[in-house]
């Protein structure tokens, strides 16, 4: 059996990916350009990726593939439906950040509400001095408890978000799908934009959700709401959000994820990072604790295994 994972940097060092408990030939790659892919996978059973785009074209070029297991939950990059029919089979990895990714969702709503990055950045200007007293009150600082959270998506991630949000004594609303009636225990998707104070994603990215927040949504949203996106970027019009904290129709935002990874350095959302002390941008890092890569590691070779072994676990296709 031979097995190719083909981007292994995108787990950190020390990180300990074990064998599989089979007879196996492994071949690793850091990194794998897109025209790289169908050499390195020509002759392989299993594919391992996990940012590593796998198209219809490339799939069907590929008739010895048995197996995509994919190093992460998203399956965006994977041509779910072309597997389906070429009988190659996918699966994912599951439940493995329910700690990392809403801590860190919770790092930057505290960040955000209590303006801690432009006091921060104010300190190192020398503003302190300048004050001339103890303390001074540059930025409108938030407490968190009777805050309205709307959550936007409600999968695993998002109720252990809405666990956090409530023991720091916070309101926690869930909207239906965009489109869709309330329904109980869900808010109409406008209803939660007018009426949220933070407001936080939580969906897997498609057709249905792509720009899922743009010009329309922002103009709905309260002028001292924040946004925090830790799910996808193209579930955000970057260019909407560009516009919505230049004319501040909305308090600030944080954002973990861009529609395009690694941003080039004029991507609206890096321009947004550079200009505005309101605007918090980290580099795909929420579900990367230490802890969180390592059970995905764990899982990623159970699923392997499982395969192989003629069982189904986490199985998309």
């Amino acid at each position: 059996m031979k097995l190719a994972f083909l981007d292994t940097d995108t787990l950190a060092p020390g990180i300990h990916l074990r064998p599989p408990g089979f007879a196996h030939q492994w071949q690793g790659y850091g990194h794998t350009l897109p025209e790289q892919v169908m050499q390195r996978l020509a002759d392989v059973d299993i594919a391992i990726v996990n940012k590593i785009k796998l198209t219809r074209e490339l799939l069907t070029a590929l008739p010895r593939l048995r197996l995509v297991a994919i190093a992460a939950t998203g399956s965006d990059n994977v041509d779910l439906a072309a597997c389906r029919e070429l009988g190659i089979a996918v699966c994912n990895i599951r439940d493995y950040s329910r700690n990392s990714v809403p801590e860190h969702v919770l790092a930057l709503i505290m960040a955000l509400s209590r303006n801690l990055l432009a006091y921060h950045k104010s300190v190192q200007a020398g503003r302190w001095q300048a004050s001339g007293q103890f303390c001074y009150f540059d930025y409108p600082i938030r407490d968190l408890a009777g805050q309205i959270l709307g959550l936007i998506g409600y999968g695993t991630i998002a109720r252990d978000v809405e666990k956090l949000a409530k023991a720091l004594g916070m309101q926690v609303m869930v909207a239906a799908r965009k489109g869709q009636a309330a329904s109980p225990g869900r808010v109409e998707f406008d209803e939660l934009l007018t009426r949220a104070d933070i407001i936080s994603l939580h969906c897997p990215l498609n057709a249905d959700t792509r720009h899922l927040i743009s010009h329309r949504e922002f103009e709905l949203m309260r002028p001292h709401s924040l946004l925090i996106n830790a799910g996808r970027g193209g579930l955000v019009d970057e260019d909407a959000l560009l516009t919505a904290l230049a004319r501040r129709q909305i308090a600030g935002a944080g954002f973990d994820v861009v529609s395009e990874e690694p941003p080039a350095p004029e991507h609206p959302l890096m321009k947004a990072a550079r200009q505005y002390p309101n605007f918090i941008l980290t580099p795909h890092v929420a579900w990367a604790s230490q802890a969180a890569m390592q059970r995905l590691a764990d899982q990623l070779i159970d699923n392997i295994e499982a395969f192989v072994a003629g069982r189904e676990q986490n199985r998309l296709v």
